[in-house]
């Protein structure tokens, strides 16, 4: 068995978006209750999270949104953007989000666990360097990224997006950087709108941003595909030391807000393809962090499948990766083939 470590702590669920809004405590509730059954209790070592310093969140975001965002503190409500919305506890909250994950990187580089998953919400990857949008206030995992490059010289940086939407704070972060590869699956055309094939980086960063908008309806073979067709052999030439996941689980094929139709084998599988990823490239380095997921049984089925994957407590072999990828739609099939036409200039491994 792995080391996986989880950071998981009840303060996240005061951040409240309103009544009926989507991204409600009860999300991540449903993931800490199946944490603490007597199937999973005592499995992972627990992290502890902290508040992210001012000068952290300033890695990504202004100054002048940072202090925006800290304005609302003690406030019941308010609205930052038609999709997000604060409480009076939202500001601490969400740097204890982005500093949770910042710990979790930490120990996995100090070898203190082999891998990480930091459950914590407000979810990030739609967060703008002076916006919020899409329910994301802080966009942790950039955060991250940058705490890995200066912190601990981390050069060359993997981010894997597989949330339903396209993680476009994440990418316009990154999209001239050639230390971060930007790999993003997402149902398109959708919300955000943004995350064509097309979108390939620019300047230093041009090849950095792989994009793989996916039809609605999309299986567990079509993701499968993606990873082992594209992303893998890209991540392999590129060589990461550490590997950051946009983990959503709003690509379950009962999610309120989606059209895919992966369960929670095709979640362990993704998990499976990018820890092979890892342990060729660095050492098993591997830290998630949560995204989307609106459907709370799926949710939490698909975030322990996650977990059990990353603990090997399961281990999907490559035949069962073989024969899901052979399951994939063909619709979605033709697209892979023409990334795959549109990153050979880029990648001289197609």
């Amino acid at each position: 068995m792995r080391k996986t470590g989880i950071v998981k702590d009840k303060r996240y669920l005061k951040h409240k978006a309103g009544f009926s809004h989507p991204e409600s405590p009860e999300r991540l509730a449903s993931v800490y209750e199946m944490l603490e059954s007597p199937s999973c209790a005592r499995h992972y070592i627990c992290l502890e999270p902290r508040l992210a310093s001012y000068d952290e969140i300033a890695y990504v975001h202004t100054p002048h949104y940072i202090d925006f965002v800290a304005s609302t503190a003690g406030k019941s409500h308010v609205i930052l953007d038609p999709d997000t919305i604060t409480s009076a506890d939202t500001y601490d909250i969400a740097l204890l989000a982005a500093g949770g994950l910042l710990n979790a990187i930490d120990a996995v580089i100090a070898d203190e666990v082999d891998n990480a998953f930091a459950l914590v919400r407000p979810p990030g990857h739609h967060a703008g360097a002076g916006n919020s949008a899409g329910f994301c206030i802080f966009n942790n995992v950039a955060i991250g990224a940058i705490h890995a490059r200066y912190r601990h010289n981390v050069k060359k940086l993997l981010i894997v997006d597989w949330d339903l939407h396209h993680g476009n704070g994440t990418q316009k972060m990154f999209y001239a950087d050639r230390q971060v590869l930007y790999f993003s699956t997402h149902q398109y055309p959708y919300y955000p709108g943004t995350g064509s094939w097309q979108e390939v980086g620019e300047g230093m960063g041009l090849g950095f941003t792989v994009n793989v908008p996916l039809n609605r309806g999309a299986v567990n073979g079509t993701f499968v595909a993606a990873l082992r067709k594209i992303l893998l052999p890209i991540a392999f030439a590129y060589q990461p030391e550490l590997i950051l996941v946009s983990a959503g689980y709003d690509i379950y094929y009962k999610d309120p807000l989606g059209s895919m139709r992966v369960t929670p084998e095709g979640f362990a599988a993704m998990t499976r393809i990018l820890m092979d990823i890892a342990d060729e490239c660095c050492r098993g380095k591997m830290v998630a962090v949560l995204e989307g997921g609106y459907h709370l049984g799926g949710l939490a089925q698909s975030t322990r499948a996650t977990l059990m994957e990353m603990r090997d407590e399961t281990h999907i072999t490559d035949e069962q990766l073989l024969c899901l990828e052979e399951e994939a739609d063909e619709a979605n099939i033709q697209i892979l083939k023409k990334i795959v036409s549109l990153q050979r200039p880029y990648w001289d491994v197609f």
